[in-house]
């Protein structure tokens, strides 16, 4: 009896370590497919994570090509728009310098004409009367402007009938300019005007004083000036001048 009663107990406790080994496994296999299933889950977050950064990586990488082509391509339409400025700055120059040179060829025409047709009408008049007045202004052309005005002013007094009379009144007017004496220079041009408004010294009587109002900052009085010049004395070289500088003033 005690033999079967021990075989017994036995028996039992070896049944129970059994149920107890096999309750250990289940557990141990769920704790494993738990931890399984997070690293799973931790891997699928991470490669969703790095895919996500991939995308965005490869969006920024195709937006900075497109902004640096765009950067090339405000480059080049800068470029030629310099080019273009360039060209067309060379150009106005050197249509600027041909507008001078131009100028300055007509003016010493003129001046040529003038003169010639001075000492023309020199020789007409008297020896001692064209002598004084070439005196006079030869002075003038040496830049002795205060013994020129002395000359002018002796000559018209000496010859008051001379034809020459009109002429010698513009260039004393125009020695006080040259001295920078302004406003005596206008009124000697005013002088001539009111005097001989026919004469062919009137035109560049008119533009010699815009000159000098110019000079004194008179700007307006100035334009108002080479306008009545142009209305007064149209097609004379004096108001192809009075044209350029207005063109000029605007």
């Amino acid at each position: 009896m005690k033999l079967r009663a021990t075989l017994l107990l036995v028996l039992c406790v070896a049944a129970g370590a059994a149920r107890a080994g096999m309750f250990d496994d289940e557990e141990a296999r769920k704790a494993i497919a738990a931890v399984s299933a997070q690293v799973d889950a931790n891997r699928k977050a991470a490669e969703e994570r790095l895919a996500k950064i991939e995308a965005q990586a490869q969006d920024r990488s195709i937006d900075l090509v497109r902004q640096i082509d765009e950067l090339k391509q405000d480059l080049a339409r800068l470029r030629g728009q310099l080019e273009v400025q360039a060209h067309q700055l060379e150009t106005l120059d050197q249509r600027q310098k041909d507008l001078y040179v131009d100028l300055d060829a007509r003016l010493r025409k003129l001046e040529a004409s003038a003169q010639a047709q001075e000492k023309q009408a020199g020789d007409a008049t008297d020896p001692a009367e064209g002598k004084a007045y070439e005196a006079a202004l030869n002075q003038f052309k040496l830049g002795n402007y205060q013994a020129s005005i002395a000359a002018f002013q002796s000559y018209l007094t000496t010859y008051p009938q001379s034809q020459q009379v009109s002429s010698a009144q513009y260039w004393i007017g125009n020695a006080y300019y040259a001295l920078r004496d302004f406003k005596t220079a206008i009124s000697a041009q005013q002088k001539l005007l009111a005097a001989w408004p026919d004469s062919p010294k009137a035109p560049d009587a008119l533009l010699n004083i815009a000159s000098s109002q110019g000079e004194l900052g008179q700007t307006r009085m100035a334009r108002d000036t080479l306008q009545s010049l142009l209305k007064k004395y149209p097609g004379t070289p004096a108001a192809d001048q009075a044209k350029q500088r207005l063109a000029g003033k605007r």
